[in-house]
Parts: C-alpha cells; sequence; structure tokens
C-alpha cells in the first residue's frame, strides 16, 4: 500500500506517477523494471519517492491492483440470468467489454496476468464462480464436475481466448484484422466451454436460429 503522503497528493499527481510506472513495468516486465529508472522518469528525488511508497515492490502493488481494478470493472459484475439465452447474451457482452478493454489499454494487457496471479484468484475466480453457478442453475452448465475447477479452467480459457484474438489482431495485416469480426471470435470462444461445459448450451448468438445439436 502506498504511504499516506502519497493519498495527500493532487488525484492529477497521483496519477502521473503510477501511469508512468505503469508503463516501465509493461515495458520491461514486473522484475526486470528499474526503480530508479521510474523515479526518473516521474521527475522527483529518490528521498521524496521513498516518502511515497516503501519500494519498488509497493509500487508494483498499487499499479498492479490499479490493472486488476480495471479489468473487473470491464468485466461489470455478473448479473443473474432469466434464461439460456440472456445467459449467452450476458457472457458474451462481459467478453466482449473485456477484450475490449485489453485491445484498447495495452499496458494494462501486459500487465494482466499478474494483476491476476497477484490475487491468488479471489475476487476475478469469483466472477467466473458466480457465471458457473448461475449456468448450472439454468442447466447450461454441467454438474458432474467439481465447481471449483469449472470455474478454473473457465476462467483460464477465457483469459487464453482474449490473448489468442487480440495476438491475431496485431500479427496480421490491417486487412484480414478487419475481417475477424467479433462473432468470429466469440463463436470459437463458445465451442470451446461449450465442449467445456458438457454441450449443455446451443449455439453462440450468431447461429441463434440453427439447431443446437449442429454445433456437436
Amino acid at each position: 500500500m502506498p504511504l499516506p503522503r502519497f493519498d495527500r497528493l493532487p488525484p492529477e499527481r497521483r496519477e502521473l506517477i503510477l501511469g508512468v510506472a505503469r508503463r516501465h513495468f509493461a515495458e520491461h516486465g514486473t522484475e526486470g523494471a528499474s526503480y530508479n529508472k521510474i523515479i526518473e522518469a516521474v521527475g522527483v528525488s529518490k528521498t521524496a519517492a521513498y516518502h511515497y511508497f516503501d519500494g519498488r515492490e509497493d509500487l508494483l502493488a498499487v499499479v498492479l491492483d490499479g490493472v486488476f481494478e480495471r479489468l473487473l470493472g470491464a468485466l461489470g459484475p455478473w448479473v443473474p440470468a432469466r434464461d439460456e439465452a440472456d445467459f449467452r447474451s450476458r457472457f458474451a457482452a462481459g467478453s466482449a467489454a473485456l477484450a475490449a478493454h485489453l485491445r484498447d489499454h495495452p499496458e494494462d494487457l501486459a500487465l494482466a496476468d499478474a494483476a491476476i496471479g497477484r490475487t491468488d484468484g479471489g475476487r476475478w475466480l469469483d466472477w467466473f464462480g458466480a457465471l458457473v453457478t448461475d449456468g448450472q442453475r439454468l442447466g447450461v452448465i454441467r454438474t458432474d464436475v467439481d465447481h471449483g475447477l469449472l470455474v478454473s479452467v473457465t476462467a483460464a480459457v477465457v483469459r487464453a481466448a482474449d490473448a489468442w484474438a487480440l495476438a491475431r489482431m496485431t500479427t496480421e495485416s490491417l486487412a484480414e484484422a478487419a475481417d475477424l469480426p467479433e462473432d468470429e471470435a466469440w463463436a470459437q470462444l463458445w465451442s470451446l466451454l461449450h465442449g467445456l461445459w458438457g454441450g449443455a448450451v446451443g449455439a453462440p448468438a450468431a447461429g441463434a436460429g440453427e439447431d443446437p445439436t449442429d454445433a456437436r
């Protein structure tokens, strides 16, 4: 946690310091970023910096906590769905919002795994836990597999799918990236989860008019 003097700084000054630190950690890694270079880039003396943070690890923790809160904010709270179609819609919206946030905030993307890992699952898995519990209530998700295992694997699949989609956007030509609509990425994610969850769910929204058994 930052020291009291940091909290007393004007909000724009606090954000400047954290923004510079976030950029350094994103560019050089959580292990490789230099505390001295961060301090220099911010324009404060080492003495002043130690009035704000106990040291490098303290600053890193604050940066990662900020990343984590933005990731959760992008997902939004899981609200129990009315039925299977509403479940698909809510999950698609949350997944799309998270992917969009990571696409638009590359520093958060670079630090996302470290931020999530710092919480040991915690509130991140709580979100997916609420999703799985709701899906089981609706008969969308199987109940013959341990709940915690389903939650962990679902979270991992969503994170991997986000990384895959964003990697394709950055490595392919602009024309090819434009030809990868969100519906396609969503369909592939849903297909993976369909199998994971036991095949109880139908096709994704893009194929709503198809027979659910066609997706098997």
